[in-house]
């Protein structure tokens, strides 16, 4: 049996930390990858309170590519068990304005984080991912834009995750690799991120992190799939 161990990426706080709480409950040996000593340890110290069996922290800085191949290098070396990588961290963005006000700089800082950057820790874990036959899942939103919220930065940013999770998994059966990779959308949910927005519709961490894990320990291949765990739905 294939080790369960698990790197969340911002698993220090929000719906990382919610998804690591969750499958850490569900048995995972949890890796947190976080860009502050202070939170990340706050954040295991909460984890082990809640019977989480968690491994340490990595510090990941998605914007520094730099950071991603010390972070990958001391993985590799720390835990050469690592089975599952959620690709969780990112950035907003300006999601305070529509795409005519949208700076540029602000373009070009949301996708270095949340693609690029994630693109740059997946290619770098991608190695002991393959040898461990593990699974690569991204966190993100429909590339299909919504009528009710589409800040021009953020979603443009996770489009990019979604072609590259669509572009891996189709290379992976043609190459007949044995990893599996797949994106995840939890839907609306309360977090520091959209400045804790609590709509009708919206979920909290515990709602999403519980049924992210029961996703994962499903049993079923998802490879390219995009699976939404609570659809963004037009508010009454």
């Amino acid at each position: 049996m294939k080790d369960k161990i698990v790197l969340v990426t911002g698993a220090n706080k929000g719906i990382g930390f919610g998804i690591a709480k969750h499958l850490g409950i569900r048995g995972w040996t949890v890796i947190i990858g976080a860009r502050d000593e202070q939170r990340a340890e706050k954040a295991i110290e909460d984890l082990k309170t809640a019977g989480v069996d968690v491994l340490g922290w990595v510090n990941i800085e998605l914007k520094d590519l730099e950071s991603i191949g010390r972070a990958a290098k001391e993985i590799e070396e720390r835990f050469p068990g690592l089975t599952l990588l959620v690709n969780n961290a990112g950035i907003p963005g300006d999601m305070s304005v529509d795409s005519q006000n949208t700076e540029i700089s602000f373009i070009r800082e949301t996708l270095e984080v949340n693609f690029i950057g994630t693109f740059a820790l997946t290619k770098a874990l991608l190695p002991l991912i393959d040898k461990n036959e593990g699974r690569i899942v991204n966190v993100t939103v429909p590339s299909e834009i919504s009528p009710y919220w589409h800040p021009l930065a953020y979603v443009t940013s996770k489009a990019a995750q979604n072609a590259m999770m669509g572009v891996m998994a189709i290379e992976f059966e043609q190459q007949k690799r044995p990893v599996e990779i797949f994106s995840v959308h939890p839907g609306p949910t309360t977090t520091d991120l959209n400045g804790n927005m609590a709509l009708p519709g919206f979920h909290d961490i515990e709602t999403v992190g519980d049924k992210f894990a029961q996703l994962i320990d499903d049993g079923l291949n998802h490879q390219g799939e995009f699976i939404e765990l609570y659809p963004i739905v037009k508010e009454d």
